[in-house]
């Protein structure tokens, strides 16, 4: 594998940015990044690409999808700079397996961590409507629950709490002692816990229960100044998945995530069947039969709330897309708009950029990749102009590598338009 040079590049290393210089990467790792102009020369075998005006970012990576097994959502999000992706429930065992391992060996695919099997109460959401899905009736089964799961190969735990209201239902959600066992369960085999929140009740619930990691935020009233403060204290981590709720929300909201399709830097790369999903699709939606309370500024106030306690904010989008579902968050694309969400939540665009590179990365415990650091996966998203100024530069994207192969995204964006031709 040629060594790779990208000079003359402003580098945003998963935290800051130390400067202009220049990153070389060998054999998939990151060898060198240097911002000090009188350093020594680069290898002369290497291949040397222009950086000028253009920002250096870490791959990016999603917090929370569901691939449903489709390898084609694994490369469309690669097209868009996610080099990873964190699956929060799929299945069955075997097939999860099998794309985990072949997300980890191919370059054309975003890489894939995954849940597996999630836990939710008999008759509960989503298992009413799944009778093969494994269930947890009370505490005295989550030892069991966690353990087959980690045999199956799940890298977290996901646990439902949920009521299905949401969805028009009124179903039986975990209780509090089972929730609570699960999380220990799960800790005691050193994996992270993460909860779906679909309420201000489930993400209490969630919170006192000890789950690692909540995710979705409730949108029939911001979280309040002292559930904040209890989860800094806690150490807890919250994926808001602002993309999903937006879409999900019955008020008039800004419109970021379905504005994608209208923007030629991410439509150019979208199949017609995406590119609609976007604009028109309500498949897959977190809120189906939505409250009169319900409104989107609630989830971005409590997204504020939570980073300025020091409450840890990953992005992730909870996409569900895939050819035959129209949902209007797809793989990918769906980060740019997360990205967009979270800075109109109050984050700065770094502090965006880390919520999708360093931060998940360190949650999560990927620790060979996130930052821009020698010995790191040679996993980079190289952008036209400044994405910690501009947050939506991330979408102007001029090279993806994963692995330290360059994906080629012209050739990918010729299938995604003859596909559309034909």
């Amino acid at each position: 594998m040629q060594p790779v040079i990208i000079d003359r590049v402003r580098i945003f290393d998963g935290t800051s940015v130390p400067g202009i210089g220049s990153v070389e990467c060998a054999d998939g790792v990151i060898t060198r990044v240097d911002t000090d102009p009188g350093s020594r020369p680069p290898s002369s075998s290497a291949e040397v690409i222009d950086g000028t005006g253009r920002t250096l970012l870490p791959g990016l990576i999603d917090a929370h999808t569901h691939v449903f097994g489709a390898e084609s959502n694994l490369q469309q999000a690669l097209a868009f700079g996610v080099t990873t992706e964190l699956d929060m429930f799929m299945g069955p065992p075997e097939d999860t397996r099998a794309l985990c391992r072949l997300a980890g060996e191919r370059h054309d695919l975003a890489d894939l961590r995954s849940a597996g099997l999630l836990a939710s109460a008999p008759g509960g959401h989503p298992a009413v409507t799944m009778p093969t899905l494994p269930t947890v009736a009370g505490p005295g089964q989550a030892d069991a629950f966690v353990a087959a799961r980690q045999a199956e190969g799940a890298h977290f735990i996901k646990i439902m709490v949920d009521d299905g209201v949401n969805h028009g239902r009124s179903l039986p959600a975990l209780e509090p002692a089972t929730v609570t066992a699960l999380a220990d369960a799960a800790r005691r085999r050193g994996l992270l816990s993460v909860a779906h929140v679909s309420a201000v009740w489930s993400a209490r619930r969630a919170l006192d229960s000890g789950v690692d990691v909540l995710t979705h935020l409730p949108l029939e009233a911001a979280l309040d100044d002292a559930f904040v403060r209890r989860a800094a204290e806690a150490g807890r981590v919250v994926i808001p998945t602002l993309a999903m709720l937006e879409v999900s929300a019955p008020q008039p909201s800004t419109g970021v995530t379905r504005s994608l399709a209208d923007d030629p830097r991410i439509a150019a790369f979208l199949s017609d069947h995406a590119r609609a999903a976007i604009t028109e699709g309500r498949e897959g939606l977190c809120v189906e039969h939505p409250l009169p309370a319900h409104r989107f500024r609630h989830a971005l106030s409590s997204v504020a709330r939570l980073h300025r306690a020091g409450v840890p904010v990953l992005a992730g989008t909870d996409a569900n897309h895939r050819p035959g579902r129209a949902c209007p968050v797809v793989h990918g694309a769906g980060l740019h708009a997360e990205l967009a969400l979270l800075v109109e939540a109050g984050l700065t665009p770094a502090e965006a950029l880390t919520a999708a590179t360093a931060a998940p990365a360190a949650r999560f415990g990927l620790s060979d990749r996130g930052v821009i650091a020698p010995g790191r996966h040679a996993d980079l998203v190289l952008v036209a102009g400044d994405p910690t100024t501009d947050i939506t530069a991330t979408r102007s994207i001029e090279a993806v590598w994963r692995g330290g192969v360059r994906f080629d995204r012209e050739a990918y964006r010729e299938r995604v338009a003859s596909r559309t031709a034909a």
